[in-house]
């Protein structure tokens, strides 16, 4: 963010920059939508995000073993009354399905996914390019709106996204690519 004022002669001149990094605003939209319980599973890519989520006042953070335990943490969450979000990696879509379909997508939960999209481009572990042939398409055959950011200007489209999956009580995927986080 770019602040202007006037210098000495009265012209206006850039005075400071601000910067706000996507972690932050990660965080910042999460809390101003009122998200308040959220899950993470541990990914290299999503260190950032999910060490600002710990330090937020405003989120209830429980780490889990596994996706489709902690879908079951945001269940429970929203149930509670809690509005819950989940940070997880895409190499496990496959086994959330069952969970995704018969808990979250049956009962009309909201649940934002934060999900980092291993396998891409650039990609160092050969292991992780198999799922993401198969992760827009898994998405797509449960009729979860996904979303993928490329760009780090990208993350300005998350505050639409989170209104949208509390407006229609669904869960949505924002994929963030290595692109996305400056790489691996």
């Amino acid at each position: 963010m770019l602040i202007f004022a006037p210098n000495r002669s009265g012209q206006i001149a850039k005075k400071k920059e601000l910067s706000v990094s996507v972690n932050d605003k990660i965080v910042s939209d999460l809390v101003n939508n009122k998200v308040e319980f959220v899950t993470t599973v541990p990914c290299k890519q999503l260190a950032g995000v999910i060490e600002k989520i710990e330090q937020s006042r405003d989120i209830y953070h429980i780490p889990s073993n596994k996706e489709d335990e902690g879908m079951g943490l945001c269940a429970g969450a929203y149930m509670g009354g809690k509005r819950p979000a989940i940070i997880m990696q895409n190499t496990a879509i496959g086994v959330t399905v069952n969970t995704l379909v018969t808990l979250i997508q049956y009962y009309r939960m909201p649940l934002p996914m934060l999900i980092s999209y291993r396998g891409e481009l650039g990609e160092p572990v050969a292991c992780q390019v198999e799922m993401a042939v198969h992760t827009k398409a898994l998405l797509a055959q449960l009729n979860i709106p996904a979303y993928h950011f490329h760009h780090e200007n990208d993350v300005n489209e998350l505050d639409a996204i989170l209104k949208y999956t509390f407006m229609c009580n669904k869960p949505v995927a924002i994929l963030t690519d290595a692109t996305f986080w400056k790489g691996y």
